[in-house]
């Protein structure tokens, strides 16, 4: 049976070269292009498709709320500072060292939102791996590994995430055990991955969630070392869009 360049194309699993080789050959012809000229062009196109096949595999894993994006944040109710901040973190550097951003403020201040909306701006701009999450969802799975002794590989499993983004670190605030995967979880992280944490809650009163002064201390140590932290001030977002909807 005769193979067609089709045939070898779908093999070698190039599905860009099979839908664009006709119209690109012709193109080719029609240029007087070289054979390298047309095999250069061919393989940027396979290349620009694999890499949106990537980023939208990356943004669906991430589990980012769809509405986090900067479109949808109004960036002049950040302050100056976090605002400045923000252009430097957008750059992506601090992920490739394992550095952390830390997010401090009330509730409906913005925090989550602009952690979610920055992780998806170093999936789009970096194919960075980025994981989206509750910090009490992932506390409760750890624990579950735990008992099940499984905790090193759902940390390896977790390694694969360039970085893991924890919402609301404030709220968790229960057993022992809940908060020694916590720190577990932290300390593996540590100079190695990046983590953006969200917390209403001020390093003074972390012992509410570690329990253990000198946990605390240690936790706290270790995020801070290598981190940008971003306070977030005045008045609610979500009080203020809720009085916009009122007068209108």
């Amino acid at each position: 049976m005769k193979t067609t360049v089709n045939d070898l194309l779908k093999e070698l699993k190039l599905p860009i070269f099979i839908s664009s080789f006709e119209s690109m050959g012709k193109k080719a012809t029609q240029g007087n292009w070289s054979y390298e000229q047309l095999l250069k062009e061919l393989c940027l196109c396979e290349l620009d498709y694999r890499k949106e096949v990537k980023t939208e595999k990356l943004l669906s894993q991430s589990k980012i709320p769809p509405q986090y994006t900067f479109e949808a944040l109004d960036q002049k109710l950040l302050t100056t500072k976090v605002r400045g901040a923000l252009a430097s973190l957008l750059k992506g550097e601090f992920v490739n060292t394992g550095s952390n951003v830390l997010a401090f403020g009330l509730p409906g201040r913005g925090k989550s939102h602009l952690l979610g909306a920055l992780g998806r701006e170093l999936i789009l701009r970096y194919n960075v791996s980025v994981y989206f999450t509750s910090t009490f969802k992932i506390v409760e799975k750890l624990l579950i590994a735990k008992k099940e002794f499984q905790l090193e590989v759902t940390l390896k499993k977790l390694d694969k995430f360039d970085v893991i983004i924890l919402d609301d670190i404030g709220y968790v605030q229960q057993s022992r055990d809940e908060m020694e995967v916590l720190f577990t979880l932290l300390a593996d992280r540590y100079e190695r991955k990046t983590l953006m944490i969200s917390s209403n809650l001020v390093f003074s009163k972390w012992d509410q969630i570690f329990k253990d002064p000198m946990t605390t201390m240690a936790a706290v140590d270790r995020l801070v070392h290598h981190s940008t932290i971003l306070e977030f001030t005045g008045e609610s977002i979500r009080a203020k869009e809720a009085k916009s909807k009122n007068i209108n």
